[in-house]
């Protein structure tokens, strides 16, 4: 793919901010989402395999019967390996598209190669970055003070692939970033949530439709296979926009609070210093 034309930095009101956010997604659909896709696979292999595992056990045809104890561990070990690559691939899933946006942001050109050396590069950071966010999610039991901290840390890796600087650094930056701006950072993504989920159940309706006409003609457990997986796919292809969204909101954070558009200017506009 060529180098893309960089962003052009300016304040963005929340509705500039949303339109920018589909436009580069629009640009870049295919790369975007085929990554997104194609990164998605094992987890929509895990959820294939549970619906169908689990309800076998569970005997949709009879009920009555109990489960075989042997089946269930089979199938608990399987899930086990399963999370284990899923985990592994933590940063790839939710790095890739984030490195792919900010290249894109910053107008170089976007590669394969390039994006998976560029999470390469910062895959422990984001390793310990998504699970320390899922953990607290369980420790606080709060969802508030979850969403509150969350928030706050919404542009650590745009901070990290951009700024090259480790985790605790990045969490810091993008405190501060945020800190005054919370309300506007949380109302953006909020906004983005409610809109990736409107679409997830727009495509899921199409999906749950062919489903139903897949049940006449094959067993309700492939069909409950065939519906976790495809789930899981459907939500991969809505997800780069939430990870656009955050390379935005932090651009727009630092032009509100750096002038970074000024900056941006002050380079197009001086003149090239005389060969030597």
């Amino acid at each position: 793919m060529g180098a893309p034309n960089p962003l052009r930095l300016r304040p963005l009101e929340i509705g500039d901010l949303l339109d920018e956010t589909f436009r580069m997604y629009r640009r870049n659909f295919f790369f975007f989402a085929g990554l997104s896709v194609i990164l998605s696979i094992p987890q929509a292999a895990l959820a294939g395999f549970t619906y169908h595992a689990f309800s076998g056990l569970l005997q949709v045809n009879n009920p009555s019967q109990l489960p075989d104890l042997g089946v269930l561990t089979s199938t608990l070990a399987a899930d086990g390996i399963f999370f284990l690559v899923i985990l592994a691939l933590l940063p790839f899933s939710y790095g890739a598209v984030t490195y792919a946006a900010c290249e894109s942001a910053l107008g170089r050109p976007i590669t394969l190669g390039g994006v998976l050396s560029g999470v390469l590069r910062r895959y422990f950071h984001l390793l310990a970055y998504g699970v320390l966010i899922v953990a607290m999610a369980f420790v606080f039991c709060l969802i508030p003070l979850w969403i509150w901290i969350w928030v706050g840390w919404a542009v650590v890796m745009p901070v990290i692939f951009i700024e090259n600087v480790g985790l605790g650094a990045a969490m810091g930056r993008s405190w501060r970033l945020v800190e005054g701006r919370w309300w506007r950072t949380f109302l953006v993504l909020f906004l983005m949530f409610v809109l990736t989920y409107v679409v997830s159940l727009a495509l899921s309706a199409f999906i749950t439709l062919g489903q139903t006409l897949l049940e006449i003609v094959i067993s309700p457990v492939v069909v409950l296979w065939v519906s976790g997986a495809t789930s899981v796919i459907v939500g991969s292809l809505v997800d780069p926009v939430i990870q656009i969204a955050v390379v935005l909101i932090y651009f727009d954070l630092r032009v509100r609070r750096e002038g970074l558009d000024l900056f941006q200017l002050a380079q197009q506009v001086s003149p090239p210093r005389p060969a030597m």
